[in-house]
């Protein structure tokens, strides 16, 4: 037992090195050495956990994708509404997004452009996300809070103004990101018809 959790965080120290890795360094120019020398393991411990670098990036980003999802889930448990919901969403991706900002990098903008593979994680991850978004918007509709329409569309548009909200602010900084929410709830929700005082 003790063997298997001393595995597991080799396994872990590795997987968090290559997180500040990859956020410093990019995709391209991060190395399996740079990794094994940012995590005090070895090449060897490397390659017994992961197979490559493309193949702990993939992990990577859908271990990200999973936590902040389930960071998601955890915080508007206690929200009561659907519309409440998916507000409380909205307000906690931005602000992982703005505390987290290394994995953000890596999901947003690392993952752009390395090739059919991590586009179809991204697009999986992307997808994850927006059926959070759609499930309760439905509940929304259903409760009559919103309009009946179509919450594929809605949830797939939100992720993409999400996304590029998110990765601009990374790219090139600007206004903190949790000063523009007020701005970004008050616009993604006109979209399904709710009317809004602007920011809480």
């Amino acid at each position: 037992m003790a063997h298997l959790a001393g595995q597991q965080a080799t396994r872990d120290r590795i997987l968090a090195a290559a997180i500040d890795v990859f956020a410093r360094k990019g995709y391209h120019a991060a190395g399996v050495e740079d990794i094994v020398q940012a995590s005090g393991t070895s090449k060897g411990a490397f390659y017994h956990y992961f197979p490559s670098k493309q193949s702990i990036f993939l992990i990577l980003m859908d271990d990200l994708a999973a936590l902040v999802e389930q960071g998601v889930e955890t915080a508007i448990a206690s929200e009561h509404g659907a519309m409440a919901k998916v507000e409380g969403a909205l307000r906690i991706v931005i602000e992982t997004a703005a505390e987290q900002r290394d994995l953000a990098k890596i999901l947003l903008v690392e993952a752009v452009g390395l090739g059919p593979e991590f586009e179809q994680k991204r697009l999986e991850i992307h997808s994850r996300f927006a059926r959070v978004i759609q499930r309760h918007l439905d509940r929304a509709a259903r409760e009559g809070d919103i309009p009946s329409q179509d919450t594929v569309l809605v949830s797939q548009a939100w992720m993409g103004a999400l996304n590029e909200v998110i990765a601009q602010w990374l790219v090139s900084g600007g206004r903190p990101l949790r000063e523009r929410l007020p701005e970004l709830r008050a616009l993604l929700l006109r979209s399904i018809g709710v009317k809004t005082g602007g920011g809480r």
